[in-house]
């Protein structure tokens, strides 16, 4: 027996009891078939629980927890398989997958609005049916903007590029054509260098406040502590400049985007790319 069930069990927790507050509906019926970037759905509370939703309506963000009622409980270590099934394993604490001991998933989402007991929510990562255990309101303090975790790189590009879309608009909150251009700003970066999170890299935006504020927020790179990030609001033409270790990528914009060419135009019809090895 492992010496952490058997204290456990010694003080009387052998067992625990969960009475979910609620359901969830939504067209994903299998998790195979969920997004990595979660789905909008609907969760339904229990009418014996409405008053637990009182002010709930003040917060923008919400945790989700849920009950994977599909996953498997024997599950130790995991490959990331949806992102990259050629990345090495990972212990399931260290690891977002839904096989674990106890199969109780996190999810921050997006209150979209709120009608009688059934909150609209965006980014929910459960499948229909999945039980609701709690729900807890996202604070200010949660924010952690540049935290360090491993970087599991996609198989398939089109999935990073998704990935990187769906951070964008969840930092900035909204799509602007310079959202745009800052997406595939990073994920050309990503590709050429190495992840744009990775503390190695610097970037310097010249341009507008849109296109240097997705960027930060791609990249979570801060302007001290360690400086990894410089902006030039007055920059005549819009342009990031890249660097890791001895290389050096400049992006300069050649042309606005919208969601009809964002995926459509190639990286050297939206840029004049330059990619240099510094000789310092």
């Amino acid at each position: 027996m492992p010496r952490s069930r058997g204290r456990a069990r010694g003080m009387g927790l052998d067992s625990i009891t969960l009475n979910p507050v609620g359901i969830v509906k939504s067209q994903i019926t299998e998790r195979n078939s969920m997004p990595t970037t979660g789905i909008q759905a609907q969760i339904i509370i229990f009418s014996e629980f409405s008053a637990a939703l009182e002010r709930i309506d003040e917060y923008s963000h919400l945790w989700i927890l849920t009950w994977l009622h599909q996953a498997s409980r024997n599950t130790t270590t995991v490959a990331p398989v949806k992102v990259n099934p050629l990345s090495r394993k990972f212990g399931v604490f260290a690891i977002r997958s839904p096989a674990r001991p106890n199969p109780i998933a996190l999810t921050l989402v997006k209150l979209d609005r709120i009608q009688g007991n059934t909150l609209y929510v965006t980014g929910l990562d459960a499948v229909n049916e999945s039980p609701v255990i709690d729900i807890k309101p996202y604070f200010d303090h949660d924010v952690v903007f540049s935290p360090r975790t491993p970087h599991i790189a996609p198989l398939k590009p089109d999935l990073l590029m998704k990935n990187l879309l769906s951070q964008a608009i969840t930092h900035h909150g909204e799509i602007c054509s310079d959202l745009l251009i800052a997406v595939r700003m990073a994920f050309i970066a990503d590709n050429r260098l190495e992840s744009t999170k990775s503390p190695n890299v610097k970037v310097h935006v010249s341009g507008s406040p849109c296109l240097a504020d997705t960027l930060q927020g791609l990249c979570r790179a801060r302007l001290a502590n360690p400086s990894r990030f410089a902006y030039n609001p007055l920059g005549e033409r819009k342009q990031s400049v890249w660097t890791s270790g001895s290389k050096r990528l400049t992006l300069i914009c050649l042309q606005e985007l919208d969601i009809e060419n964002f995926c459509s135009l190639s990286d050297q019809e939206i840029f004049n790319i330059t990619l240099e090895e510094n000789k310092t």
